[in-house]
């Protein structure tokens, strides 16, 4: 604990500093930096990379959701961001451990899809939501806003800034005894407005509905910003985060089946053994961005982040059904037996250190070319990652029961060995958006990315494998054409690259460990239709994504007899369609995804050719309603449904598959004004009929998983501003 404080006291001492200097370097007067945001499909997504361009004039599909959004829904994390878009799904999202989604039918990936404020970060955390102004998500290629990232889309957190006055208080009690207690306070710092201040701090218990999951969590961060001259704004943020839990554990099949989630208690965790240890993950981020006009159409911006990632890794690990003395499986290695008992495995990788820092720098202004108008950015991005990890325990403890109802002791605790990795990468990246007589615009990027990625075991005598490194370099363009069918509405056409640079482990068991495969080059192409107004907006689109995919082929139990190669592709194509309608009182608001999604061109594996992968619904659909009581003003009443169909759950059998099913939350928001002060009181309960059902199922770390719906939770909340 006196490492904790520690770490806030330094970074406080940190922010101030740059406060301070800041506060110091300023003369003279300047006009106040206001920000303000547009509703709904007027919203700018920075994710997109075209600045303030509204989301309904952009030829690709993003959402925004903000504060008052993710409060009365109940998020608290980007896991959360599943019950409010069709398109995101869960992805072996488990409770104590950080989020896992997927977008488009895609799982994300947590070290390469995620951005701070426009620069990538390592969401191998837990991502406090406290600080955030809002979440952004990308949907589609990222090649133009990533030099490497998984295909499907990219999550994009903006922290607040003081843009006015904020003084909040929040507190909160859900069921079945987490509490929480934030405070949110922003103030210009002068009266011209030049330099401000914003707070954000909160601390909670944790004690969610999965039993034996009690932790705490908190955060603090403080965000400036000033006006050097009125053409120099600088900012400064500085977060601090901690989160200390035990992990929940996941079913698994019955030998051949698929138990029924009626038949399991969703409280039960199987982590729950008495050596089992808490996940512990510590964040500390600091950025600072220069904003600077060079003349009336041309502006330069620097932005520098650091990320420094600390955990501690532990659990009782349920994983198949191995022979404790020879640690053979002759049946059951990737789910439990059929009379429900498993192996323990005990995990544990202690002093996890994940350190990332990006250095973006960019210019940005307007040219023209003849009557033709272009909107250009132009940069580079530079980014540094270092991993170091240390040797690791994953051995067998004993076996389980499905019901709880077996503890068994530790293992030996015979240490493996972990990796340690390095990445180094430039990016050089150019935009440009071309107004077009007749409503016509053409939108075009490419991103030139130059990467190189080290590795080195953590004991390398252990096992007699010698470190790897590779250097790739790839382009990755983008180009969009959209025409202005009516005031406020918009056809488009898009096409775009996203790349990936994978490499066989550097295990024993692969003939080609250590080797790069050729650059994972994904494709896109989108068609879709959008509308803005005042009380209905709309948007329909068609996507097509056709991603390399990379896999293991051979027995692989023993050494070299696996190979890592590139055997045909994931394709999914679909249909996104979003609509909310303002009417009166009443406010609906409606997502939904029909995705076909399989793999084709497999010639190793031609018997996947067809299939469908795990963990992906064909059909999604999300609604949502709010009603604002006109005899009591101030009061809003709402509810919410999600709706999924099934979902695969082996990658070699199609035909096993968990039932879809669907949810609905309730809730209520009360808005009081008392002379200064405004009070929201907030209250809900999601999942209100205690549906049991599964509602994902991860073929994860080679074994099959179950999770199921989280039963009923009472919420009710606070916001007292002063």
């Amino acid at each position: 604990m006196a490492t904790h404080r520690f770490h806030i006291a330094r970074i406080a001492a940190a922010a101030w500093c740059c406060v301070s200097a800041t506060l110091a370097l300023a003369q003279g007067s300047a006009p106040t930096v206001t920000i303000t945001g547009r509703a709904m499909g007027g919203n700018p997504a920075s994710v997109a990379g075209f600045g303030d361009t509204p989301l309904n004039r952009l030829p690709m599909q993003a959402s925004v959701y903000g504060l008052q959004q993710l409060a009365d829904s109940g998020v608290q994390s980007i896991a959360g961001l599943t019950v409010l878009d069709a398109s995101v799904g869960d992805a072996y999202n488990a409770e104590g451990y950080w989020s896992i989604v997927s977008v488009r039918g895609y799982t994300l990936d947590n070290r390469f899809n995620f951005r701070r404020d426009g620069l990538p970060i390592n969401a191998e955390t837990a991502i406090a939501l406290d600080n955030k102004e809002r979440v952004e998500v990308l949907k589609g290629i990222s090649g133009m806003q990533a030099g490497t990232s998984a295909p499907g889309g990219v999550v994009n957190l903006v922290t607040k800034r003081a843009n006015s006055t904020v003084r909040h208080v929040r507190l909160e009690a859900r069921q079945s005894g987490s509490l929480l207690a934030a405070v949110d306070i922003g103030e210009r710092l002068t009266p011209d407005g030049r330099f401000g201040l914003r707070l954000n701090a909160a601390a909670e218990r944790l004690d969610p509905r999965v039993r034996n999951t009690k932790g705490e969590r908190w955060m603090f961060a403080l965000a400036g910003d000033a006006q050097l001259t009125p053409d120099t704004l600088l900012q400064t943020e500085v977060e601090s985060s901690h989160q200390r839990q035990p992990s929940g554990a996941g079913y698994s099949m019955l030998g051949d089946s698929v138990p029924s989630a009626r038949s399991i208690d969703p409280r039960r965790n199987l982590n729950d053994q008495p050596w089992r240890q808490p996940v512990v993950l510590d964040g500390q981020t600091l950025s600072l961005r220069l904003q600077q006009r060079i003349s009336e159409h041309w502006s330069f911006s620097a932005h520098a982040m650091q990320q420094r990632l600390n955990s501690d890794d532990g659990t009782a690990f349920p994983y198949g059904v191995y022979d404790p003395a020879t640690y053979d499986c002759p049946d059951w290695c990737d789910r439990f037996a059929p009379d429900g008992s498993f192996t323990y495995w005990e995990y544990v990788s202690n002093n996890e250190r994940r350190t990332s820092r990006a250095l973006q720098l960019a210019v940005q202004g307007k040219a023209s070319t003849g009557s033709v108008t272009h909107e250009l950015e132009l940069g580079v991005l530079i980014t540094r990652y270092d991993g170091r990890f240390e040797d690791q325990i994953f051995d067998i403890a004993g076996t389980g029961q499905i019901d709880g109802s077996l503890s068994t002791g530790p293992s030996f605790g015979g240490l493996d060995a972990n990796t340690n990795r390095d990445e180094r990468s430039t990016e050089l990246f150019a935009r440009d958006t071309v107004r077009l007589a007749s409503g016509w615009q053409l939108w075009a990027g490419v991103r030139h990315t130059r990467l190189q990625r080290d590795s080195a075991r953590t004991s390398p005598a252990a096992d007699g494998l010698r470190a790897t490194s590779y250097d790739q370099s790839f382009s990755a363009p983008w180009l969009g054409l959209s025409h202005e069918l009516a005031p406020r509405t918009i056809a488009y056409a898009s096409w775009g690259q996203g790349l990936e640079s994978d490499v066989a482990p550097n295990r024993a068991r692969y003939t080609n460990r250590g080797q790069p495969l050729p650059a994972l080059k994904s494709r896109q192409f989108e068609a879709g239709v959008k509308h803005e107004g005042d009380e209905f907006e709309a948007g329909i689109a068609y996507f097509d994504i056709d991603r390399p995919q990379a896999v293991d082929v051979g027995d692989c139990g023993a050494a070299d007899t696996c190979t890592r190669l590139i055997d045909g592709s994931a394709w999914h194509r679909g249909l996104e369609a979003n609509a909310t309608l303002r009417q009166a009182q009443w406010t609906w608001q409606a997502s939904a995804m029909w995705l076909h999604a399989e793999r084709r061109g497999a010639a190793v594996q031609a018997d996947a050719n067809g299939r469908r992968p795990v963990n992906v619904p064909q059909a999604t659909l999300r609604l949502g309603t709010e009603y604002r009581v006109g005899a009591l003003p101030g009061l809003a009443l709402q509810a919410r449904l999600a709706a999924e169909g099934n979902r695969i759950v082996l990658p070699y059998g199609p035909e096993v598959r968990i039932p879809g099913w669907s949810r609905i939350d309730l809730g209520a928001r009360w808005r009081q004004t008392v002379g200064a002060q405004t009070w929201v009181w907030r209250v809900g309960v999601n999942n209100a009929t205690d549906r049991r059902a599964w509602k994902e199922s991860p073929y994860q770390f080679g074994h099959a998983y179950l999770y199921p719906l989280t039963p009923r939770t009472w919420r009710a909340s606070l916001q007292l501003g002063f």
